[in-house]
């Protein structure tokens, strides 16, 4: 292989609200926590089983950082690309420590939320996305993942004409 790939996807809910940070560089940073779950039923007891993984993610393109501070909230469902990344810190005892976590960086990363409007229960249809291909404005996600300039609506809910949408996708 001529190559490698670091790419993950995860389709989750966010247990808390995002968290965002203003950087000494002026830009800003949102961290997010999202839980993915599978369940099962065990094959000796027949009881139901779940699993639930915890992912940490940051976010450092400022317009998906936008997103996250107007439309996200704890309980959100979303959809996540981005990048592993693993870095080193300090504890407060001097002491080396690892975390581990999925980064979506100014280029190629996607956020797509799968809520409807202000439901975070998952009761609504629809959603929107937002993904980051090197350019400096964020334009709706398009299924077409080609280069080139996209504009298409995500997959949209039923249109009700008794609200204002202010939503900008």
């Amino acid at each position: 292989m001529a190559g490698s790939l670091n790419k993950v996807m995860i389709i989750g809910n966010l247990g808390s609200d995002p968290d965002i940070r203003s950087m000494q560089n002026g830009g800003r940073v949102c961290n997010l926590s999202i839980a993915t779950s599978e369940s099962w039923k065990d094959k000796n007891t027949g009881e139901r089983q779940e699993k639930t993984e915890w992912h940490r993610v940051s976010i450092f393109n400022d317009g998906l950082v936008g997103v996250c501070e107007s439309y996200l909230k704890k309980g959100s469902k979303v959809f996540v690309e981005g990048a592993l990344q693993t870095r080193k810190w300090q504890d407060q005892n001097g002491q080396d420590k690892y975390s581990t976590e999925i980064v979506l960086k100014a280029f190629n990363g996607t956020l797509t939320m799968l809520d409807g409007r202000n439901d975070s229960q998952g009761q609504g249809g629809g959603g929107g996305g937002y993904q980051n291909n090197n350019q400096q404005n964020q334009r709706p996600m398009n299924n077409n993942q080609g280069g080139g300039q996209q504009q298409q609506a995500a997959a949209a809910a039923p249109v009700h004409d008794d609200f204002e949408d202010d939503i900008p996708f």
